[in-house]
């Protein structure tokens, strides 16, 4: 017979059918509690599988219907009165599996740093691009975000990974040759989403904390930039800092000059020694675009008016929960 610590290590690994046979004819009782919970923890991933299987809904709809490269895209950051907007661009192999995986604001952090390696392990590719303030002010947050996802494709395009699919949460960039799919609540609803929710979070955690080293009168390490009362009474105690957003309450009443000109940025979180893709938005055809758009629209009836980019922000907001300004 096995010793029980032999029965341990087999266990702990990968039975074969007739191994697990052979254990539940043994009549010992701590092999009998190790089958129990060798079961149990079986179950239990199991049940995880499913549960992933059910947020690959979208990825198996446009695989069926030939398309194989698909995108998840999701920010991190659109709330906050401080700091940079963060979008991240996963693209997932179809085998792949991340257990525990969940849209972030579901996850603990410590959860979301041990889920990151794991989903840049997997991962065919991934993309960060860091919106500055600058453009965040120049754009407002809605045509930052669109357009940061934008770019992120664009760059994807370049890079030869050829997406074919955007699953994208509650938002609509247009890129030709991507079909871009908006999902509300998508970072619960696709894993790919989820993943680029995950890895746009942590990222921009870090740079928080980067940043809570360089201004420590405002606790960034705690809130994130976000607006909890105590930056609130830290605002109002010191001003604002050279990474507050001046279109931002109460940071806009104050009045201040704009933030110093900077460029965004992406890179490939896993290969931080390459170089970063520096990039400016040309805030004038930005500007002329959203002219253009608004232009174009077809009258309408009053009962059914039509949406400016502040009604789409405002839905924006509503959606995500987290009013901006």
């Amino acid at each position: 017979k096995m010793k029980i610590a032999e029965i341990k290590t087999l266990l702990a690994g990968s039975p074969t059918t007739e191994q697990l046979q052979a254990l539940e004819s043994d009549p010992r009782e701590g092999v009998k509690k190790l089958l129990a919970a060798f079961e149990k923890k079986r179950e239990k991933e199991a049940a995880e599988r499913a549960r992933y299987d059910g947020m690959l809904g979208y990825e198996k709809q446009y695989r069926a219907a030939g398309k194989q490269v698909i995108v998840g895209l999701d920010e991190a950051g659109r709330g906050p009165l401080a700091g940079p907007l963060v979008i991240g661009a996963v693209i997932l192999p179809r085998q792949a599996f991340i257990a525990g995986l969940n849209d972030s604001k579901k996850l603990s952090a410590q959860k979301r740093r041990a889920l990151l390696p794991e989903i840049l392990a997997q991962a065919e590719a991934a993309l960060v691009n860091v919106v500055s303030v600058y453009h965040v002010d120049a754009l407002n947050i809605y045509q930052a975000t669109k357009l940061g996802m934008e770019a992120l494709l664009r760059r994807l395009q370049a890079l030869g990974y050829a997406p074919e699919v955007a699953l994208v949460d509650a938002m609509h960039p247009v890129v030709e040759g991507v079909d871009t799919v908006p999902i509300i609540h998508g970072d619960a609803l696709s894993a790919s989403i989820a993943a680029a929710s995950v890895l746009a979070k942590e990222t921009r955690d870090a740079l928080m904390l980067e940043y809570a080293q360089q201004f420590p009168e405002y606790g960034f390490e705690g809130h994130k930039g976000y607006g909890a009362k105590s930056h609130m009474e830290a605002i109002a105690r010191c001003g604002a800092s050279a990474i507050h957003r001046r279109s931002y309450e109460p940071v806009r009443s104050l009045h201040l000059p704009s933030v110093d000109a900077e460029p965004n940025y992406m890179y490939d979180p896993r290969d931080l020694d390459a170089r970063r893709f520096e990039y400016w938005e040309d805030l004038q055809a930005a500007a002329a675009a959203a002219q253009a758009r608004e232009a174009a629209k077809p009258h309408q009836h009053a009962r059914y008016p039509q949406q400016s980019d502040e009604n789409w922000q405002s839905l924006f907001d509503t959606l995500e929960g987290q009013p901006h300004a």
